[in-house]
């Protein structure tokens, strides 16, 4: 089950959200929410890639891989911190254009790639990279086994995968369930437990942090700052694509404060 929403439509709205991330408000507000400026779709914040970089081991000649980077959140960070080398992958060529950007700004150490891809078809060599990250895109597309399995078969042994998601809690049926699924990302619904898929596409669970209270609060954040920033935006966004935005807003709180979505931090390894 899913909201009634296509990927055609959540890719066309990643797009032009990729190609205003200059704004000076959304970079104001993104600063806001979650610590940073590279024009993140993700709830992730400086803290958390941070930890998300621990589980990585990310060090100068290792190779990361981000798959559903948009605009460079968090891959070029992770590859600034550690000097690793970084290939950021995704659809919407605006936010790779806008990470291309970024990364020649931030003269890297290391190589740099970008590459329009599914994360569910990923066009590189079996074990090329040490790592690999994504953060709350598991939530945004429906195969999320495919992707897991794709993110196996690139990933070099002994190496490590990171991610975040935004999943409705394990064990909900009937009506709560189906209030879950509308509180959470378009594409929350899941076939099994998140560490069920893990291990069906053949990744070792090492770790499972939950962020949700971190989520709650960045969420309240955002709404003081949609609510404060609200005529700006619209003269921006559109009355349409804010009124979206809001709504998701607070039915995200409702979700997090009734218990029925949360946002969790995998690590795994290569089985």
């Amino acid at each position: 089950m899913t909201q009634d929403v296509d990927e055609t439509a959540l890719f066309e709205r990643f797009s032009k959200k990729y190609s205003l991330v200059q704004s000076d408000l959304l970079t104001k507000i993104e600063r806001s929410n979650c610590g940073c400026d590279y024009g993140s779709t993700s709830f992730t914040t400086v803290e958390q890639v941070d930890r998300l970089g621990s589980m990585l081991a990310l060090t100068a000649g290792k190779h990361l891989l981000d798959i559903g980077a948009g605009a460079g959140w968090p891959g070029l960070y992770l590859a600034k911190k550690s000097a690793c080398d970084v290939t950021l992958t995704d659809l919407p060529i605006e936010g790779l254009q806008r990470a291309k950007e970024r990364a020649a700004h931030d003269n890297l150490p290391g190589k740099k790639a970008m590459v329009i891809a599914s994360g569910a078809l990923l066009p590189f060599s079996n074990g090329l990279f040490d790592a690999v990250s994504h953060a709350d895109v598991l939530c945004c597309l429906v195969e999320k086994l495919a992707v897991l399995k794709a993110c196996r078969e690139v990933i070099s042994e002994g190496g490590n995968m990171a991610f975040s998601v935004i999943l409705t809690t394990p064990g909900l049926t009937g009506a709560d369930y189906r209030k879950a699924v509308e509180c959470g990302p378009s594409f929350i619904a899941a076939d099994d437990d998140y560490p069920n898929l893990i291990r069906a596409a053949g990744w070792d669970l090492i770790g499972q942090i939950d962020l949700s209270a971190d989520f709650f609060t960045t969420l309240e954040v955002m709404r003081i700052n949609e609510l404060e920033n609200a005529d700006e935006l619209e003269k921006l966004l559109g009355s349409e694509d804010v009124e979206r935005r809001m709504r998701r807003t607070e039915e995200s709180l409702y979700g997090l404060e009734r218990g029925l979505i949360r946002r969790e931090l995998f690590h795994a390894r290569p089985d």
